[in-house]
């Protein structure tokens, strides 16, 4: 395991280099627990944060420690109802920091992410002070296309079980995941230098 661990710190020395020609500002922590101190690390107490829907931010916890710290945390998992989780959703475009993760990374440091209801994408763009970006390097590809691929084919699916288990063939889960990528957001570069980082995690995190 020694030299997956090299490789791993190999492949995001690469990659924290290509984010910063795109404006983007790059970490790399060797598992999930540095990964958890690095996002209390850049994120001072009182701040208002919020966050979109992330399998890696449930697999991390974050959910639970950032109520357990001095936040003010907008959780759109406690919204109960349509209404409710819409209103959260825009306060959170005007939160300090949105937390989110990639559905795909390209090795030349692009962002594909795509969202169904919008708001996820939306503040990734437009709104929060700082958006950090919370990544796996099993969600890295080698270029923009095959990263493309990889969540036409692999994330969405994926995501689409989360909401419904009972699909009764591949076709129909792969229909319902192509209707659900509504919006694909390539992040080629950031406008504002350092609002987006991106925290590079070397496990296996989210889908």
């Amino acid at each position: 395991m020694i030299y997956q661990g090299i490789y791993n710190s190999l492949l995001a020395q690469k990659l924290i280099g290509e984010f910063a020609k795109r404006n983007i500002e790059g970490f790399y922590c060797e598992n999930r627990q540095a990964a958890v101190e690095k996002i209390l690390e850049i994120i001072p107490e009182s701040e208002t944060v919020s966050c979109g829907g992330s399998q890696t931010l449930r697999e991390l916890g974050l959910h639970e420690i950032l109520k357990e710290k001095r936040y003010n945390f907008l959780d759109p998992d406690d919204a109960q109802g349509g209404s409710a989780k819409d209103e959260i959703a825009h306060q959170a475009l005007a939160a300090d920091y949105f937390l989110m993760s990639a559905n795909a990374v390209s090795m030349s440091g692009e962002l594909v992410n795509v969202d169904g209801y919008g708001n996820r994408v939306a503040a990734l763009i437009f709104g929060p002070k700082h958006v950090l970006v919370i990544a796996g390097l099993n969600k890295v590809e080698p270029d923009l296309a095959t990263a493309v691929l990889r969540v036409k084919n692999f994330a969405a699916p994926l995501c689409m079980l989360l909401f419904k288990q009972d699909y009764v063939s591949y076709d129909e889960l792969a229909q319902a995941a192509a209707e659900a990528c509504r919006q694909m957001v390539i992040t080629r570069s950031a406008p504002i230098q350092g609002r987006i980082k991106v925290i590079l995690v070397g496990e296996n995190l989210g889908f």
